[in-house]
C-alpha cells in the first residue's frame, strides 16, 4: 500500500532524476560508458505491469489530499479503508471474478438489529506449526548483518554473482565499452551496503555520491567503493542465467513459460526465508503493495503489484505473490480468491489463525472454504457481491441514527452493516455480531452543540480496524529507507524491493529477539546505520575497519621437520627491518598480512606492527 499510518514519521523518498549516467556532470568519467543506466538488448515483458488507467487511479489517489471539515467527523478506520479502496479502483466497482455478477434469488429473513443476541461459531483452537516468534537463537548475539544474511545467504548472493559476471560478459561481447572485474560476494554485499546508505543519505543523482570539494561531497561511497565499480555493477546486475533466459523467452505464449523467470532464483529463496525464520502470532493480513517501477518507453511509468500477507502486530512480510497479468488463468472464484489461497501456506502456519483482508478479496466463497481448512477471516465486503445479502427487509438507509447496527448469519459467516458517518459493511466467521462495544464519536445535541457520545460498534468492526494494517505496517518501515531506484528493467525494481524485505525483516526480528532478552532493541535509523557499516566494512567515523580476526600469528612453514625449526622456514621480521633496521628471523608471519613478524617473550613485533596506523589501513583492504 502506498498510504501510511497515521503515527509515525512522514515519508518523502526522492526517487533519482538522472535517467542518463553519463549526462550528469561527475569527477572522473569512465573511458567509455553506455548511453544509458540500464542498457541491455534483452527486450522485457512489462505484461503484467498495471495498465494506464489502474495507474493514473493510484497516482491520483497518493496526491489527493483529504480536506476534512470540521462539521463532519471522520468515519472510522474500516469506512475510511473502503472508501479509499473504491477511489483507488474507481467507482463503479468491478469485480475480478467472473461469477461476481450473478443473479441470486432474495431471500425471506430480514436484517436484525443490535438488539438481538448472536452467538459467534466455535472456532477452532489456535495450533501453530511453531512456537510463534523468531526461529533462530533469541539469546546468541546477532548483528544486524548476520539478520541480514538470513534473508540474502552467501549462497543466493554467490549464484547472483555469477549470473552478474555472465551477464557483463555478454554485453561486451555486444559491444559496451566499459571497464568490468568479475563480482564477488565481498563486492556485492558492499553494493547492497551503498543502496542502503543511499537510501539513509539522501542526494539528487547518483554522481553526488562521488563528487569531491563540493558542498553535496559524503566521504564514505568513494571509501567503499569507486564511482564506475558501483555503476557497473548496477547496469550488469543479474538474478537469473543469461543463457537460460533467453530459453524461457523462446517459450513465450506457451505454457512452460515463466514471467518470473528473471527473478526467480532470489524470488524463491526471500519466500522460503520468510517463512523459515519466523512464526505469526494469530492475526494476519492480507492486502496489496506497489512497488514503483521506471519504464523509459511508455508514457505511464508506474508500477508493479505484489499481494502481501503480513503480521498484524509487527508488521513482518510473511508471504507474497508478484501479479503477473491478467493473461495468467484464474480458477472458476476469481483472481482475489486464488491470490489468498496461494498466500495461505497451511503446511507453515498451521490452523486457528484469524486472516483480516479487504472488500476485494472478501467473498463468501472464501471464507466458507478458509473455515474448512480451520482459519477464521474477517473483511469488508461489496454491496451485491455474489453469496452476500441484499433486498432484506429492515435493512439501514440513510436516515438511521449513528451507531444502527443491522446483521445477518448463515452458517458460519456473519454478515454486519453499521452506520458510521457512511454505511459499513463487513463478513466474518470469527465474531458475534455485537458484543456491547461503543466507541466514542462527535456529534450535534438537539441544539445543534457538538458533544462526545458512545455509539455502539459491531464486533466484527472492532476486530477489523485493529488487526487490518499490518501490511500498512511493513510499507511504513520500508518506506522509512527504501532503496528503490529508477531503473528501466523490472527485475532489478523487484531486486530492490527484495532488499527492503530482507532489511525490514531483519529489524522486526532484531526488536523481537530484544523483547526476549528484554533489552531496549535500537531505533529502525540505527540498525539501518549499523547494516551499512557492517556491509561495507566500515566503523561509524567512515574509516575501514580491519578483519582482526584474521590478523592472528601463524608459522611460515608449519610442515618443518622437528631437526630443523630452529633453521628452516624463518625470514626476516619487517617491523625490525623497517623500524629498527636491524635484521631479525623469525618463525612467524601473521595469518592475514602475510608479513613476517617477531613473536618472543622480549619482543612482540606483532602487536607492535599491528598498531600502526598505516597498517591497519592497508590491512583493511
Amino acid at each position: 500500500m502506498w498510504r501510511l499510518l497515521d503515527a509515525g514519521r512522514p515519508v518523502q523518498r526522492s526517487v533519482d532524476p538522472d535517467p542518463d549516467p553519463e549526462g550528469s556532470e561527475g569527477d572522473a568519467q569512465p573511458e567509455s560508458e553506455p548511453e544509458s543506466e540500464d542498457f541491455d538488448v534483452e527486450v522485457d515483458d512489462p505484461s503484467f505491469i498495471l495498465e494506464e488507467e489502474q495507474e493514473e487511479e493510484i497516482i491520483s489517489f497518493i496526491l489527493k489530499e483529504e480536506d476534512e471539515e470540521e462539521e463532519e467527523e471522520p468515519p472510522h478506520g474500516a469506512t475510511r479503508r473502503t472508501a479509499r479502496r473504491k477511489e483507488r479502483r474507481g467507482s463503479p466497482v468491478r469485480s475480478r471474478s467472473p461469477l461476481a455478477r450473478a443473479a441470486e434469488p432474495l431471500s425471506s429473513e430480514p436484517w436484525r438489529t443490535e438488539q438481538q443476541a448472536d452467538t459467534a461459531p466455535t472456532g477452532s483452537s489456535f495450533q501453530p506449526r511453531r512456537t510463534p516468534g523468531v526461529q533462530v537463537d533469541s539469546l546468541s548475539h546477532h548483528t544486524p548483518k548476520d539478520l541480514f544474511l538470513l534473508f540474502f545467504s552467501t549462497d543466493a548472493v554467490r549464484t547472483i554473482c555469477s549470473n552478474t559476471n555472465k551477464n557483463a560478459a555478454k554485453n561486451k561481447e555486444l559491444g559496451k565499452k566499459y571497464k568490468w572485474t568479475d563480482v564477488d560476494t565481498e563486492d556485492l554485499y558492499k553494493f547492497f551496503g551503498l543502496l542502503s546508505y543511499m537510501s539513509l543519505v539522501s542526494l539528487p543523482c547518483l554522481q553526488d555520491y562521488w563528487r569531491q570539494n563540493h558542498i553535496l561531497s559524503v566521504p564514505l561511497p568513494a571509501k567503499v567503493m569507486t564511482r564506475d565499480r558501483f555503476r557497473s555493477i548496477l547496469w550488469n546486475i543479474h538474478l537469473s542465467d543469461p543463457e537460460e533466459d533467453a530459453q524461457n523467452d523462446r517459450k513465450k505464449g506457451t505454457p512452460g513459460h515463466d514471467k518470473l523467470f528473471r527473478v526467480r532464483p532470489l524470488y524463491d529463496d526471500i519466500l522460503n526465508a520468510c517463512q523459515a525464520h519466523y512464526q505469526p502470532r494469530r492475526e494476519l493480513a492480507v492486502d496489496e503493495r506497489m512497488v514503483a517501477h521506471y519504464m523509459k518507453e511508455k508514457p505511464t511509468k508506474w508500477a508493479i503489484k505484489l499481494f502481501v500477507l503480513a503480521e498484524s502486530s509487527s508488521g513482518y512480510t510473511i508471504g507474497f505473490s508478484l501479479y503477473t497479468g491478467k493473461t495468467v488463468p484464474v480458477s472458476e472464484h476469481g483472481l482475489s480468491y486464488d491470490v489468498v489461497m496461494s498466500l495461505i501456506q497451511q503446511s507453515c502456519l498451521g490452523t486457528g489463525y484469524h486472516i483480516y483482508m479487504d472488500d476485494f478479496y472478501t467473498s463468501p466463497k472464501l471464507f466458507t472454504d478458509l473455515a474448512g481448512m480451520k482459519l477464521g477471516a474477517c473483511g469488508t465486503y461489496r454491496e451485491g457481491s455474489r453469496g452476500c445479502p441484499r433486498g432484506r427487509a429492515n435493512a439501514l438507509t440513510k436516515k438511521c441514527e449513528r451507531g444502527s447496527v443491522r446483521w445477518i448469519r448463515e452458517g458460519p459467516l456473519v454478515f454486519v452493516k453499521w452506520m458510521d458517518t457512511q454505511e459499513v459493511s463487513v463478513c466474518s466467521t470469527i465474531h458475534p455480531a455485537v458484543s456491547g462495544e461503543t466507541v466514542q464519536r462527535r456529534v450535534k445535541d438537539g441544539a445543534g452543540r457538538w458533544a462526545v457520545r458512545d455509539v455502539p460498534c459491531p464486533t466484527p468492526i472492532m476486530a477489523y480496524n485493529k488487526n487490518t494494517g499490518g501490511v500498512d505496517l511493513s510499507d511504513q518501515l520500508i518506506q522509512y529507507d527504501s532503496t528503490h531506484r529508477k531503473t528501466s528493467r523490472w527485475y532489478r525494481a523487484v531486486l530492490l524491493h527484495f532488499l527492503d524485505i530482507a532489511t525490514t525483516n531483519a529489524f522486526i526480528l532484531h526488536c523481537e529477539m530484544s523483547s526476549v532478552k528484554q533489552v531496549q532493541h535500537m531505533t529502525h535509523k540505527d540498525f539501518m546505520v549499523e547494516l551499512v557499516c557492517q556491509l561495507c566494512g566500515i566503523d561509524k567515523t567512515g574509516v575501514p575497519q580491519s578483519r582482526r580476526a584474521d590478523h592472528v600469528p601463524v608459522p611460515i612453514y608449519p610442515d618443518t621437520d622437528s631437526g630443523q625449526k630452529a633453521t628452516k622456514g624463518r625470514l626476516r621480521c619487517h617491523r625490525c627491518q623497517q623500524v629498527n633496521s636491524r635484521r631479525r628471523d623469525t618463525p612467524w608471519k601473521c595469518q592475514a598480512c602475510d608479513v613476517p613478524l617477531c613473536l618472543v617473550l622480549d619482543r612482540n613485533c606483532f602487536v607492535d606492527w599491528h598498531n600502526l596506523p598505516h597498517i591497519i589501513s592497508v590491512a583493511s583492504h
